[in-house]
C-alpha cells in the first residue's frame, strides 16, 4: 500500500516537473513559475482550509476525503497515461475546491491562498466560482 503510494506520488511529481520544463523551453518563465508554486499552494490552502473555523465539518471531511483520493495509487485513469492520468485527480480537487468556495465563500478561499492573486483568479475562473468578493450564497 505505501510501496503504490509512494509510486504513484513519484510519477505525478515528474510528470508535474516535465510540464515544468517544457513550459521553460516554450519560453513561458511566468507560467512554469505559477505551474512549480501551485502544489506548495494547494497543499497550504488546504491545510488551512480544514483548519478554519468557517468551512463546515462536512465541507472539511469531503476534503480529506479529496486529498485521499489525490494522494492514492488507485484511480480512475492511471497516472502514467500522458495528460488524462492525472486528470481525475485534477477534476476532483477541482469540484472540493468549488464546492468550499460555495458554502464558505470565495473570500476565506483568498485568505488562505498563499500564491499569486492571479493563479487562484484562473483556478476559480475555470470553475466557475463566484466573482470575487461574493461571499457566502444567498440561496
Amino acid at each position: 500500500m505505501i510501496r503504490g503510494l509512494v509510486i504513484g506520488l513519484g510519477v505525478a511529481a515528474g510528470i508535474w516537473l516535465v510540464l515544468i520544463v517544457a513550459l521553460l523551453a516554450a519560453g513561458r518563465r511566468t507560467h512554469a513559475k505559477e505551474l512549480a508554486a501551485l502544489l506548495p499552494n494547494l497543499i497550504r490552502l488546504f491545510r488551512g482550509l480544514v483548519g478554519d473555523h468557517r468551512v463546515p465539518r462536512r465541507t472539511k471531511w469531503l476534503l480529506l476525503l479529496g486529498l485521499a483520493w489525490v494522494a492514492s495509487p488507485i484511480d480512475l485513469v492511471p497516472e502514467f497515461i500522458p495528460i488524462l492520468g492525472p486528470l481525475d485527480d485534477a477534476v476532483m480537487a477541482a469540484l472540493i475546491l468549488r464546492h468550499i468556495v460555495r458554502v464558505a465563500g470565495r473570500d476565506v478561499v483568498e485568505e488562505h491562498w498563499r500564491g499569486e492573486p492571479v493563479t487562484l483568479d484562473r483556478i476559480l475562473a475555470i470553475m466557475r466560482a463566484p466573482p470575487e468578493g461574493s461571499g457566502r450564497p444567498t440561496s
